[in-house]
């Protein structure tokens, strides 16, 4: 059962061990918009899961200056630059100019997750057919507020499988994950 928590609670163990269930689901279910109103209280969707997924031992990019000061101290994360961190935090409303990490063949999980903050999930002009691993038969993805360049780029990154990265799309409730296993294909939205 979901309880509605105070914006301080998501540095507690039992709010990130929820969102932690609801990012294992996201990556489960590739294109499925999962929402986290109930846990997060207000905050930022993207601020919840840095608060879940960071720890001493992680790597944090953010080229578009998107973490407020005050929260790196909370996350405990090393800096680090987009192209050798784990975790990247990215502004989907412009342009993909980095060169993320894609792992080596050696090992394939230190490829990046990007963390590409949308203005909103299932609603928007920008409309992607996911298929692959996790999703029966074929699904609709809708963006507000993508540069369709991610995606672009994406194929690039994710070509030579099992390199590449996964993607965690985030607005300000909502998240939906795109693992590298995923093919995924504009329908809809660009000129």
């Amino acid at each position: 059962m979901k309880m509605t928590m105070k914006p301080y609670s998501i540095w507690q163990g039992s709010v990130q061990q929820s969102i932690f269930r609801e990012l294992v689901e996201a990556y489960s279910r590739p294109g499925q918009v999962r929402d986290l109103t109930d846990w997060i209280n207000g905050e930022n969707a993207r601020r919840v899961v840095l608060a879940t997924l960071m720890d001493g031992e992680s790597t944090l990019a953010d080229p578009h200056g998107m973490i407020p000061d005050e929260d790196w101290p909370l996350l405990q994360a090393r800096r680090d630059t987009a192209e050798s961190a784990r975790y990247v935090v990215v502004d989907g409303s412009r342009d993909a100019t980095l060169n993320p990490c894609l792992g080596r063949l050696e090992s394939p999980e230190f490829g990046a997750t990007l963390l590409i903050a949308v203005e909103e999930i299932g609603t928007g002009s920008l409309s992607i057919a996911l298929a692959g691993p996790g999703i029966e038969e074929r699904l609709e993805l809708c963006l507000s507020g993508l540069h369709p360049d991610w995606l672009a780029r994406r194929e690039d990154w994710v070509g030579a499988f099992p390199l590449g990265v996964d993607i965690l799309f985030c607005d300000a409730q909502r998240i939906v994950a795109l693992p590298r296993t995923t093919h995924a294909a504009i329908t809809a939205g660009v000129v």
